[in-house]
């Protein structure tokens, strides 16, 4: 029974990697893009809900309100100030340039916040579970973080699929030069995609306030467990980023049971399995479909 419980805390603890994976896998897809800034604006997202909830009063469960369209439209622009000029020489610049930003992230939260770490208090709801057996319980925080990323995850497909400015954003992944002959913007759509990741690692930052606490050095960590997520999963395969992130979990739980040490070490020694074996991933796909 214990291997059973472990094997289901895995699958939920999964839904956090792929939360945290989804924007990733979004800006490989449609950008070509590995912004390794991405753990750190996770952090910057609970800093932020940190100095909202006195002031507005809002619930913490409910802060996302307030947040995710903050960071969406800072994703925006942000794309389009500092990325967008950086994809035309190349992926060395890109990835120098989203470093810069997690330095830079990072050192902001220092100075303003020191290194205390901070969390987002959420009463009972994060003890609280269901009882399906005598040795099993299913914590109510981590189920509502999986329901969230199956959102997420599938909001993000019906958007990429079902509106026009979403089947944009795919033309202009598949082929940017045809796009652009049809009158796609490709600058605009860019950060179409990079508002939704950005969006998207607002709402798993969130849900790791809520789930544990974090500090200004807290990113790089979780920025791992998304890109090893993204890898295992397939690039650019939204769906396969959630079953990596879901493969992460387990090894994370199931290594535990044999020593703490191990838990963190084995989902990395999966990492590297998978790479030896599939180097595109178990569910590639060129583009973000």
């Amino acid at each position: 029974m214990t291997d059973v419980n472990a094997l289901v805390q895995g699958i939920l603890l999964g839904g956090l990697f792929a939360l945290f994976a989804c924007g990733l896998s979004l800006m490989f897809g449609v950008m070509e893009v590995i912004n390794l800034a991405h753990g750190d604006v996770a952090v910057a997202a609970v800093y932020l809900a940190v100095v909202l909830i006195p002031h507005t009063h809002i619930p913490a469960i409910w802060i996302f309100v307030l947040v995710v369209p903050v960071f969406m439209v800072g994703g925006y622009f942000g794309q389009r100030l500092f990325l967008q000029r950086s994809l035309g020489s190349g992926p060395i610049t890109t990835l120098l340039v989203t470093f810069g930003l997690s330095v830079v992230l990072e050192n902001v939260l220092l100075q303003v916040f020191t290194a205390n770490s901070q969390s987002l208090q959420i009463g009972s709801l994060v003890s609280g579970s269901v009882q399906v057996s005598s040795q099993l319980y299913l914590p109510y925080l981590s189920l509502i973080i999986l329901g969230t990323a199956l959102v997420a995850l599938v909001g993000v497909q019906l958007f990429l699929s079902r509106t026009r400015t979403g089947r944009m954003v795919r033309a202009v992944a598949d082929d940017r030069e045809a796009a652009q002959l049809v009158g796609a913007g490709y600058r605009h759509l860019f950060g179409v995609a990079a508002a939704l990741a950005c969006g998207t690692v607002a709402l798993a930052g969130l849900a790791l306030g809520m789930y544990t606490s974090v500090a200004p050095s807290t990113g790089p960590s979780y920025l791992l467990y998304g890109f090893a997520a993204v890898v295992i999963g397939g690039l650019g395969s939204l769906w396969g980023t959630m079953v990596g992130g879901m493969i992460l979990g387990v090894a994370t739980t199931m290594g535990s049971l044999v020593d703490p040490d191990f838990g963190s070490m084995l989902p990395y020694l999966v990492f590297l399995a998978v790479l030896a074996v599939r180097p595109r991933g178990l569910f590639p796909k060129k583009a973000v479909l």
